[in-house]
C-alpha cells in the first residue's frame, strides 16, 4: 500500500494538462454494451476506477485494448449479463450496466454497489425508472434481478436528478420501443457527453444538456468512437492548490465553461484568474490573505460535492470563518478529523461546517477515507510546513491521474513511497 509524503510551504508555479474525465468515461464505457462492435474513446484516464470497469467488462466477454489513453472496446461477443460483487462492490458506478444489459438482452443480474464509504446513496431512482419502462426486478441475496423481454417507453420523472439514475435510463431508453422522457434529469456534461456517444450509436435522443430528455427507442445501434472531455473535477482540485499554496499556475486542456462555479468562488476568495482559451490561470503571489467563502454545493452547475473536501482544506487558511454546505450528501465530511489533525479549526454541523481559518496548518500523519478527502489532505499537506504523511492514497488513485507528477511538475514536493502502515 502506497502513502504520500509531502514537503510543504512552496508556492506552486508553472504549466499542467488535465486528464480526461474520470465521471465520464465510467458512462462511457458501459454504453458499449449497447452495440456489437469496436468502439474506441479517446482521452481516457489512467485511474483505478476506469480500470475496475475495464475489468468488468472483461467479465462480461467484453474484450479491450487500453493502450496510452485510447480505450478500445469490442462487443461483438458478449458471453455474460451477469456483473459480479467482486467487480461491483469496488465502485458504485459499475450499476451503469444495469440498464444497458437489460435493455439490448432483456435480462441483467448486478450486484448492489459499493464504493465511497459515506452517505447513503440508494439506487431506487433507477430501479423505479426500469420498473416504468416494464422491467420486472426483484432483489436476491444482494444482486439485482432485472428481466424485460423488450423495454417500452415512459415517462420518467426522477425526484432527484441523479446523475446515476439519468445516465442508466437514457441508456436503457435508447433500445426500448416507444418514446422515454425523463424529467429533471441531470445536466452535468458527463451526461451530455453521454446523450453525445449515444446519438453518435444512432440514439435518437433530443433535450441534451437540458433537465428534459426525449429518447426515442431504435432497433439497434452501432459502434462508435468520442473523445472524452476534460476533468473538471481534477481542474478544479490543481487550481485550489496553485490558490492554498499562493503560486501561479496555469491549468491546460480544460473547458473553462465546466468550472463557472468553482473559478467564481475562487476570485471571491481572492484568487486572480484569467482566461485563455482552453486554459485558466490562476495567480496567488500578491494576494495578503484569503478571504472566507461561504459555499452550497448543489446539482451542475453548482458547486460540485466533488469540491467540497478540497473547498475546505483551502479554507482552513482563510482571513476569518466560513461555512461549508453539503446539501448533496449528508455525511460527506470524514476528511474533517484528519484536517484538524493538522491545526485547522472546524466544527461539524449536521450537513455543514464552520470553518475558522488558522495562521498556518501543521504537518500531521493522516488518513484517507475517500477519494475526495484524500484531495483535502494532499492540499493541506502541500500548504502546512513540515513533513506530512498521508496514508491510504489508493483512494486518490482511483479519480486522480498519477496526481503527484502534475504537482511535482509544478513544484511541490510529494514523493510516493510504499508503506506497511493501514
Amino acid at each position: 500500500m502506497d502513502k504520500f509524503i509531502i514537503n510543504g510551504g512552496l508556492p506552486l508555479k508553472g504549466h499542467v494538462k488535465i486528464s480526461g474525465a474520470k465521471n465520464a468515461a465510467l458512462a462511457i464505457m458501459p454504453a458499449t454494451l449497447l452495440n456489437a462492435g469496436q468502439n474506441i474513446l479517446y482521452n481516457t484516464p489512467q485511474v483505478n476506477d476506469v480500470y475496475t470497469m475495464n475489468k468488468l467488462l472483461n467479465n462480461l466477454g467484453v474484450e479491450t485494448d487500453y493502450s496510452g489513453f485510447t480505450l478500445k472496446i469490442n462487443t461483438s461477443d458478449i458471453t455474460s449479463q451477469v456483473a459480479p460483487y467482486e467487480h461491483v462492490k469496488k465502485m458504485r458506478a459499475s450499476v451503469y450496466v444495469l440498464g444497458p444489459l437489460l435493455s439490448r438482452f432483456g435480462y441483467a443480474k448486478v450486484s448492489l454497489p459499493g464504493g465511497c464509504a459515506w452517505g447513503p446513496r440508494p439506487i431506487n431512482l433507477h430501479l423505479e425508472g426500469l420498473r416504468k419502462m416494464g422491467a420486472e426486478i426483484e432483489l436476491d441475496d444482494g444482486y439485482i434481478i432485472a428481466r424485460a423481454s423488450k423495454l417500452k417507453g415512459a415517462k420518467i420523472n426522477l425526484d432527484v436528478s441523479s446523475v446515476g439514475a439519468t445516465g442508466n435510463l437514457m441508456m436503457a431508453a435508447t433500445l426500448a420501443k416507444g418514446t422515454t422522457i425523463i424529467s429533471n434529469a441531470a445536466i452535468e456534461p458527463e451526461m451530455t457527453l453521454l446523450a453525445d456517444y449515444l446519438t453518435r450509436m444512432g440514439a435518437r435522443i433530443s433535450g441534451a444538456g437540458t433537465a428534459v430528455l426525449e429518447i426515442q427507442g431504435v432497433d439497434e445501434l452501432y459502434p462508435a468512437d468520442i473523445t472524452n472531455l476534460p476533468d473538471r473535477i481534477e481542474a478544479g482540485t490543481i487550481l485550489i492548490a496553485g490558490a492554498i499554496t499562493r503560486g501561479c499556475i496555469t491549468i491546460e486542456d480544460v473547458d473553462p465553461a465546466h468550472l463557472a462555479s468553482v473559478i467564481s468562488r475562487l476570485e471571491e476568495s481572492g484568487a486572480k484568474i484569467s482566461i485563455k482559451g482552453y486554459s485558466v490561470n490562476i495567480d496567488m503571489t500578491d494576494i495578503q490573505y484569503i478571504n472566507p467563502c461561504d459555499i452550497h454545493t448543489s446539482i451542475y452547475p453548482g458547486f460540485p460535492t466533488d469540491m467540497q473536501a478540497q473547498w475546505t482544506a483551502y479554507m482552513c487558511l482563510a482571513e476569518g470563518s466560513s461555512v461549508v454546505t453539503d446539501s448533496i450528501y449528508v455525511d460527506r465530511f470524514k476528511h474533517v478529523p484528519e484536517l484538524i489533525r493538522m491545526g485547522a479549526n472546524i466544527q461539524i454541523h449536521e450537513n455543514s461546517v464552520t470553518v475558522k481559518g488558522v495562521k498556518k496548518l501543521k504537518s500531521a500523519k493522516v488518513m484517507s477515507t475517500d477519494l475526495r478527502a484524500s484531495a483535502s489532505l494532499v492540499l493541506a499537506g502541500l500548504a502546512a510546513e513540515g513533513h506530512t504523511e498521508v496514508l491510504r492514497i489508493y483512494h486518490i488513485d482511483r479519480g486522480y491521474q498519477r496526481i503527484e507528477e502534475k504537482l511535482i511538475s509544478l513544484g511541490a514536493r510529494i514523493e510516493r513511497v510504499t508503506s506497511t502502515e493501514y
